[in-house]
């Protein structure tokens, strides 16, 4: 097995997954440190009107980004596949032509969320006490688009490949290098809101060259040569095969959030900045779910490339009831520790009180969102992307958007939008566990697109 590698078609099943799945883990707890902690500095420091923009620049930079992950996602279902089948050589092409469409990517980000922020932000209803602001934010992020999108790419190979924990190093050196920009930019320097955003993407930047001197190791499987990045048609086809789908669903439902949050911008500033702090929280408390998700998702891709069937099934079975036992167990600390973690972002009593109401409505069901990114999980790494792309579009953006729409001119109360997760979810789970029970997920892989030489 070649440095920086981990083949997960051997050895313990649980063993192996959780050993993966824990560098993740504290990868995104890092990743998630970006934002959070300019939530922490921004709200302390500048205000909650200053919290209030960087929380509703949130749903637009998920939607200007989701689309060109989720092909880079798909990259990550394709390098897998190949390597759990020994297949080198195609690796090596697949490396080169994944990190060929970041670069493009990152171009079509950057131009994009410079020039739409504003039209983006008032069409959203944003308040006009905090629109200046988040055109700042929103403008410098997408400044570093480039460095978000090769990082990414970059880290999504190295998790193709089995290595999780190189991410996890180069996180916690950039995430450390974030909060102390955060705090030079405003509480030193005394610079506005979109200086948060600048720190995020300098720092993004760092860990994004870490993974590329890392990926120019020469020697192995993934070595990343300038001269040979170029797409292969081929195996471009195949990774927008495999990726396109979840980008569409995460871009589609990234637009049903920002929908969802111009209801929430009509509350209000304090309503504004609550939701954005309960994101920051639920974004922490998630991330073991997320991590499982990946784990499930490179876990069943490998061994499907190996033929190892049953091992397949029993790593799917595995990671599902682990998901969705430790989700349910963070969503009963986080909806009794909410009013105490929500101080640590503002103390103003009203965004307090709206985030801590809507904790306790959404937390005592994250077992039901855990166990559809779970069976979502098993299926992209079976090839079958398209089959939770269509579940999650028309229960968690159709769906949710007509409720909420509904609901809302019928009860003006924040309470019944924060509803609409829950019940969401509900309807996503039953129609993934009737799916999952009847479907031939693991041989049918090879219909879904992927066929190996």
């Amino acid at each position: 097995m070649q440095t920086g590698t981990m083949n997960m078609t051997t050895g313990n099943v649980r063993r192996v997954m959780l050993t993966f799945a824990l560098p993740v883990f504290l990868s995104q707890l890092f990743q998630q440190l970006y934002s959070a902690a300019d939530s922490l500095i921004v709200g302390n420091l500048l205000g909650k009107q200053a919290l209030a923009a960087v929380g509703s620049s949130t749903s637009l930079i998920q939607l200007l980004t989701s689309l060109m992950i989720g092909v880079a996602l798909g990259a990550g279902v394709v390098i897998s596949r190949y390597f759990g089948a020994g297949e080198d050589e195609t690796v090596s092409r697949a490396v080169h032509t994944t990190v060929a469409f970041g670069l493009m990517a990152g171009v079509v980000m950057t131009v994009a969320g410079v020039l739409l922020s504003p039209v983006l932000l008032r069409w959203m209803g944003t308040a006009p006490d905090v629109m200046d602001g988040s055109v700042a934010y929103f403008r410098n992020y997408f400044l570093g688009a480039m460095a978000v999108m090769l990082y990414n790419v970059f880290t999504g190979i190295m998790n193709a490949l089995g290595d999780s924990r190189r991410p996890l190093y180069y996180l916690m050196f950039s995430s450390a290098l974030n909060v102390a920009l955060d705090l030079i930019f405003i509480a030193v320097l005394g610079l506005g809101v979109g200086s948060a955003a600048v720190a995020t993407a300098i720092s993004q930047a760092a860990s994004a060259l870490l993974c590329y001197l890392h990926l120019r190791k020469p020697g192995t499987v993934y070595q990343l040569r300038l001269r040979e990045i170029r797409v292969h048609p081929a195996l471009m086809l195949e990774v927008v095969r495999m990726g396109l789908p979840t980008g569409v669903q995460n871009s589609v439902i990234a637009l049903a959030n920002v929908l969802v949050q111009s209801h929430i911008n009509f509350f209000g500033s304090d309503a504004m900045a609550a939701c954005g702090t309960y994101s920051k929280l639920q974004g922490f408390a998630f991330l073991p779910i997320t991590s499982f998700a990946l784990a499930l998702t490179t876990f069943v891709s490998q061994n499907l490339g190996a033929r190892e069937y049953d091992r397949a099934r029993r790593g799917a079975r595995f990671g599902i009831l682990a998901m969705v036992c430790v989700a349910e167990l963070i969503g009963i600390v986080l909806m009794f520790t909410a009013p105490m973690l929500a101080r640590l972002f503002n103390s103003d009593p009203g965004v307090v009180r709206i985030t801590v109401t809507q904790s306790r409505i959404e937390n005592l069901f994250f077992c039901l969102l855990a166990f559809s990114h779970a069976v979502a999980g098993v299926f992209r790494g079976a090839g079958k992307a398209a089959v939770p792309m269509l579940v999650l579009l028309s229960v968690w953006c159709l769906l949710r958007i007509v409720y909420i729409s509904v609901a809302m001119n019928a009860i003006h109360d924040i309470r019944v939008l924060f509803w609409g997760y829950p019940l969401t979810w509900a309807i996503s789970s039953a129609i993934f566990l009737a799916y999952y029970l009847k479907s031939d997920w693991v041989h049918g892989f090879e219909r879904a697109g992927l066929r190996l030489h």
